[in-house]
């Protein structure tokens, strides 16, 4: 049985859907296919010197992401909308349940990742990812809430990733002062 809000969510969704608003759900769902824009986002961040630890942080959020989501669809199982409501689906899934959004996810890691850090281009990424949620349920292949919990997964994910890795700097940063400090009223040279 459906809660009221995927419930809702799935009743709103069959009501304003539409050939050319099906083409635009499927290209942006797509997009989050293979992660390959987010591969592409990984490769111009670790390549300039200036953002190489981000595109590093990016990497480890996006790996955490996908490990926690693979271990939550093992332990929820939940079926997915056009197996519940038993129709063909407008494009291919993984075959994993339902819960949480793989694809919702990995776009909001990404794209807290970009926030966090205020990156360049930061609000793009946000409009991509917050689209290719909604295609999500749109396209029928999630529910409503396991849309949300990829959201909130994501974000959390970058969020504690983000500060750890602004802890270490510090912490880096704190050791090579003392260290120079050492130095410098030891009179001990470097090795």
């Amino acid at each position: 049985m459906l809660n009221i809000m995927d419930q809702t969510a799935v009743n709103a969704v069959k009501l304003i859907q539409n050939p050319l608003l099906d083409k635009i759900m499927i290209f942006f769902t797509s997009l989050g296919d293979n992660g390959i824009i987010w591969i592409i986002l990984l490769i111009v961040l670790l390549s300039g010197k200036k953002t190489r630890n981000k595109g590093v942080v990016l990497l480890i959020t996006v790996i955490t992401v996908f490990i926690l989501t693979n271990y939550m669809k093992e332990e929820f199982h939940r079926v997915r909308p056009y197996e519940y409501m038993n129709f063909i689906p407008k494009v291919k899934t993984s075959g994993t349940s339902s819960f949480p959004s793989a694809h919702s996810a990995v776009a909001f890691a990404v794209f807290g990742v970009y926030y966090f850090y205020n990156l360049r281009y930061k609000y793009v990424i946000g409009v991509i990812a917050l689209i290719i949620a909604v295609s999500r349920f749109y396209l029928e292949v999630h529910y409503l809430s396991d849309v949300m919990a990829g959201i909130a997964l994501g974000l959390t994910v970058s969020y504690i990733l983000f500060h750890v890795n602004e802890i270490i700097l510090k912490s880096v940063k704190i050791n090579n002062i003392y260290g120079i400090l050492k130095r410098f009223f030891t009179g001990e040279r470097q090795q």
